[in-house]
């Protein structure tokens, strides 16, 4: 790679739904190698597809590659809106004599393919006008432009991934460049954008291998210099099949509503088929400073729900607590329709250290801190049901007691006296502090019980206790 130019990536989406996860992680590695380098990262829709194209799907986009960090550093490229300099590109062509017209109608293509198939052989376009002169035209026939393909030697690709790979030219047949309507074809566009905005290395999924070989070809005969190209496997589920729903093929922003952050949906998708030794947690910094193409390796990487939840465990007991606190009250009042206030902010932050030491995610912190939105009498589950038989409804009724004795609420002396009460039970706090949950958070699981105590605040938990308490 030279060292003089500036290193240009680009993440080229087709807004036909959302962004995948696939598509994520291949915007992650533009962007992470564009930093690396102290370059540009660019994004281009390629909207060509006008009926599949939809501004719904380009919002869903921009929205998923804000929340994952991945600002883009020029006004996005509509490749729908860049079609006549497309088509001035193969005019360009014909006219060079690297094209030609072509008028093979739609019963003699079918009759091409069907051919193939009968002799076991490629479907591939079989060059009956690559050397006819127009003027043998069928009438009333519009044609199409076909770019002359080399049909001999061979076409190597230098991939950073997957070395050199070669294709034989008499395997690449003549593609369409230009249709009949006077639309341009994908292949053409992409050369033609890449070029204009200055692309010095695309980075994209293996499944564009073979596109490569033909976009090669095209960069040849405009004397246009080739990117350098990086084909990155695709994402396998965790049984090895090609990634579907049931394995995690998600939207970003489906992500987003189950809790996940974007530094640990980052860290987690970097570490998709790259790697920097064994290191498995790291910031986003110093993905930038590691990363690059060679690390890339040559199988698919495989999801993992599971190892995702733990970078993202890892990263909430990281994170701040007011940050938390802001986030779990966003998304829990867009999926469950939260109503809060300050008062309330304040009790999760101040719940927060206790909460997010087992939470994976913004929804389980949310579900540890819904006791405080409950209203009264509280709805227990079965395993805090089970916790407040007649006995533990007498043991509280006796703790309520000496609970109302103190009107200072304060943690240090709330534990105290629940510590010395257990004492005179003859009781392990545990045994108190269960049933004390149950009745005061509706469920077996919260953060410590003297912290839930403290931030309920004196009447709400007196009165909790005594809706439970025989």
């Amino acid at each position: 790679m030279s060292e003089t130019r500036t290193v240009i990536t680009r993440f080229a989406p087709s807004p036909t739904g959302y962004l995948h996860i696939g598509g994520a992680r291949t915007a992650l590695f533009n962007w992470l190698f564009a930093r690396h380098h102290g370059g540009r990262f660019l994004l281009r829709i390629e909207d060509t597809d006008r009926e599949r194209s939809t501004d719904a799907a380009i919002d869903a986009i921009f929205e998923g590659l804000r929340w994952l960090g991945l600002e883009w550093d020029e006004e996005p490229i509509f490749q729908f809106s860049r079609s006549a300099r497309h088509r001035e590109v193969a005019e360009q062509l014909l006219a060079e004599g690297k094209a030609y017209y072509c008028y093979a109608s739609p019963a003699e293509l079918e009759e091409m393919r069907e051919k193939a198939r009968a002799e076991g052989r490629p479907i591939r376009y079989d060059g009956r006008w690559r050397d006819r002169d127009p003027s043998e035209a069928p009438a009333g026939v519009k044609p199409v432009i076909r770019f002359r393909s080399p049909d001999e030697g061979e076409t190597i690709v230098r991939d950073h991934v997957m070395g050199d790979v070669r294709f034989p030219n008499e395997q690449l047949d003549d593609l369409i460049i230009l249709r009949s309507d006077g639309t341009p074809t994908y292949n053409l566009s992409v050369v033609v954008d890449d070029h204009d905005m200055g692309i010095t290395h695309i980075v994209r999924g293996d499944d564009h291998l073979t596109n490569a070989g033909r976009q090669s070809q095209i960069y040849a005969a405009l004397g246009w210099t080739t990117p350098e190209f990086a084909h990155v496997p695709l994402i396998h589920g965790p049984d090895g099949a090609k990634l579907s729903k049931r394995h995690g093929a998600l939207g970003a922003e489906a992500y987003r509503d189950l809790g996940y952050l974007p530094e640990a949906m980052r860290n987690y998708l970097v570490r998709l088929g790259w790697s920097h030794g064994d290191d498995e947690i790291f910031s986003t910094d110093q993905a930038i400073a590691w990363f690059n193409l060679e690390s890339i390796g040559r199988s698919p990487a495989r999801f993992d729900f599971a190892k995702l939840e733990n970078v993202n465990g890892h990263y909430i007991r990281e994170a701040d607590d007011e940050r938390l606190a802001d986030e779990t009250i966003a998304l829990m009042s867009r999926l469950n329709g939260w109503q809060t206030d300050e008062a309330f902010r304040q009790k999760l932050i101040a719940l927060m250290p206790g909460l997010k030491e087992r939470a994976k995610t913004l929804v389980e912190l949310g579900q540890g801190a819904a006791f405080l939105l409950a209203q009264r009498p509280l709805a227990c589950d079965d395993k805090a049901q089970q916790l407040l038989g007649p006995d533990a409804r007498a043991l509280l009724a006796r703790l309520v007691s000496r609970l109302e004795a103190h009107n200072d609420w304060q943690l240090a002396e709330i534990e105290a006296t629940i510590r010395a009460f257990a004492e005179e039970e003859n009781l392990k706090l545990g045994k108190v502090a269960q049933p004390l949950r149950a009745a005061v958070t509706g469920s077996t699981v919260s953060p410590p019980i003297f912290d839930v105590l403290a931030t309920l605040g004196r009447d709400e938990t007196l009165a909790r206790m005594k809706d439970q308490a025989a």
